[in-house]
Parts: C-alpha cells; sequence; structure tokens
C-alpha cells in the first residue's frame, strides 16, 4: 500500500467498493496481505505488488480486524480537563493511555469482551477490541468468522456483511492465502493473523455515535517448516464508526489507512520454527482504558 493511500470499508449503501483482500476483517484486517494482480498469495518478506482489493472494504467495515497516534487534544479545554485527562461534553481528541480507575469490563459475547462504557473510554476500548477479533485467524472459518461479526457490528449491517464475507472467503482465495479449501492450516504449519493496537484516538463523539481511530500493527502469514509464505508485519489506521445499539457500541462502518510506519529495526528475523512456538505460547489481549 503506498503511503496515503486510503480504503473505504462503507458498506455498500454508502458508497463502499471492493478492495485489498486481507484489510482488518481478519486476514482481510490490515493485519493483511497484499495481493499482487492476479494472484490471492500472502506477501513474501519483501513488499509484495499493492492490490486495490480488499475483503474489508467488500464487507463495508473494517476490522477488522482496527487508532490513530494519540493527537493532542483540539477540544480546547482547560489546564484543570488536561491535567484530569477528562474532556468537556462534546470535545474530542485523545490523551495518552493511562489508568483510569475504571475497572475492564467483565463480560464477553463469546470470546469478544462486551458491556463497554457509553463514553469516550468505552468507544476507544471497543473500537481496540473489535480491531483485534476483526483481524485475528478465526475469520478464516465460517462458523467462528459469522460469529465474530454478529458480535462487533451494528445488527443494521449484519446479514449484508456476512453474505459478502462468505463470497470473499472463497475456497480460490483461502488456497491464494495459503490455506485449505475450509480455511484450516496445511499439516505442520501456524496460521498467523494478528492485528496489535498501538494506541486509540476519538475523533468525534456524540451521545450514541462515535468516531474512533484505531492505530494498530499486524502479523500475517504462515509459520513452520516448508512454509513459502513467511509471517510478515504491517502497520495501518482503522478509522470506526461506532453506533451505540442494545447496551453497547457495534461498528456500522470503517476505513483504514496505512501507517503510520515506523523504521525497520535491526532485530534478526526469527527461523519459521520459532515465530510458530511464538504464536502457540503468547495469547492475544482484552483491551480496556
Amino acid at each position: 500500500m503506498s503511503p496515503g493511500d486510503e480504503h473505504d470499508y462503507r458498506g455498500k449503501d454508502q458508497g463502499g467498493r471492493p478492495d485489498d483482500p486481507y484489510s482488518t476483517l481478519g486476514g482481510t484486517r490490515q493485519t493483511r496481505t497484499r495481493l499482487p494482480d492476479g494472484d490471492g498469495g500472502l506477501p513474501h518478506a519483501r513488499r509484495p505488488v499493492r492490490n486495490s482489493r480488499s475483503l474489508v472494504t467488500i464487507t463495508g467495515v473494517v476490522v477488522l480486524l482496527i487508532a490513530a497516534i494519540a493527537f493532542a487534544n483540539r477540544g480546547g479545554g482547560g489546564d484543570e480537563d488536561a491535567a484530569s485527562g477528562t474532556k468537556k461534553p462534546g470535545t474530542v481528541g485523545s490523551v495518552p493511555t493511562a489508568p483510569t480507575g475504571t475497572k475492564p469490563v467483565q463480560s464477553k459475547n463469546g470470546t469478544i469482551a462486551s458491556g463497554f462504557a457509553q463514553d469516550e473510554q468505552g468507544a476507544q476500548s471497543a473500537a481496540a477490541n473489535y480491531a483485534v477479533a476483526l483481524g485475528s485467524a478465526e475469520m478464516f472459518t465460517k462458523e467462528s468468522r459469522r460469529s465474530i461479526i454478529q458480535a462487533t457490528h451494528d445488527p443494521a449491517v449484519v446479514a449484508e456483511l456476512q453474505d459478502s464475507l462468505d463470497t470473499a472467503y472463497s475456497a480460490a482465495f483461502l488456497k491464494n492465502v495459503g490455506l485449505n479449501d475450509d480455511g484450516s492450516t496445511p499439516t505442520g504449519l501456524t496460521f498467523v493473523s494478528r492485528t496489535v493496537p498501538v494506541g486509540t484516538k476519538v475523533v468525534k463523539m456524540e451521545t450514541d455515535t462515535a468516531t474512533v481511530e484505531v492505530w494498530s500493527t499486524g502479523l500475517v502469514g504462515l509459520a513452520g517448516q516448508g512454509s513459502t509464505k513467511p509471517v510478515t508485519e504491517t502497520w495501518f489506521t482503522i478509522s470506526q464508526e461506532l453506533k451505540w445499539v442494545g447496551g453497547d457500541w457495534k461498528i456500522s462502518s470503517s476505513t483504514q489507512t496505512e501507517g503510520p510506519t515506523p523504521v525497520n529495526g535491526d532485530n534478526r528475523a526469527s527461523t519459521a520454527d520459532e515465530m510458530a512456538a511464538a504464536v502457540d505460547a503468547y495469547g492475544g489481549f482484552t483491551y480496556a482504558r
């Protein structure tokens, strides 16, 4: 993805367009594979040729699987507001993620956190958690994918999204990313698809709607001996449009752009076996502020 390129993950009724098969919705998340024209394979170690198609775009939401760099509070709050880490009603912006004294959510919808507060903190936590779920390897199997979409999205967009994703995750697509026809992983390999939020930012906040950006890094690929699609990293920012539905925040639409991307460090690339072992040993997180 070239810098500045933006993907539209809105639904068909909002002007969404098909785009890149690896964005935020599970492997479609921008833990995503950029597919070269005419090829659905995962990227190799080098940056692949960009393709404009994305499963998330086909569906009309991100994750997708997810906040931008924390910007200064643009709401014009006074020194007292800034010091306390709170903002006056109607203001937007971001403050460094820090303990708030509010306990993390305890309830779950399946394996996904739920019951977020109807405030900025709750909206940011929901956006980060949804980005993780929509960028997971579970998005590649039909049953678990449907459960994730049901748990993270506004019921008004779920049916169309489910149908779009079932079509997008075809046997041909799964084969191109190195998986079996049913989305399972070939014997001896470990499929990696993870979104890791780095920070969140509230762009707009109303009583029943919110726009939250999630700056994330992602991992995607096949780990293990004999893998021809090594695990690579990506950096992207997801902007989620959230709606307060049934006592919780749900995604109604989202967009995604590449970066901000840091300069690569001098770390030695791990072997395929080391990467597979790490994926098996280290689980993901539930994010809450």
